[in-house]
């Protein structure tokens, strides 16, 4: 969730991929998942669909323990308001959502009113 990511858990990030037009829509969902590497497109095993993910400088380290590294991971699931205008989040947004457009590498990004299901604000 969103409120869970640490600003230190995210810090070496260095850009993000987008593999949708992220101006299209109001929220994005993003996690932290353990990968294999800090760099490259990773696997994606959620319902619907993969938006985008960060890539990370070479300073950071893998887990000892996994040797994964924990990268973001942007998302949509099929019942988001993209799809669904009217449906479970015509309204309100997940918890883990953000509005993408206050997504910078190394900051968590937040909701904004657009996210929320309500009119453009101001970032």
């Amino acid at each position: 969730m969103s409120a869970l990511i640490a600003e230190d858990e995210i810090d070496h990030e260095i850009d993000f991929v987008w593999l949708e037009d992220i101006s299209r829509l109001d929220y994005v969902r993003q996690s932290l998942d353990r990968l294999p590497t800090r760099r490259g497109r990773p696997a994606y095993h959620r319902d619907g669909r993969m938006v985008g993910y960060a890539l990370l400088g070479r300073g950071a380290k893998p887990s000892r323990s996994s040797g994964t590294f924990r990268r973001r991971v942007f998302w949509l699931l099929p019942h988001d308001r993209d799809t669904e205008p009217e449906g479970l989040y015509a309204t309100g947004a997940p918890a883990e959502a953000v509005d993408p457009r206050t997504l910078m590498p190394g900051s968590k990004g937040r909701k904004t009113e657009l996210s929320e299901g309500g009119a453009v604000s101001s970032l």
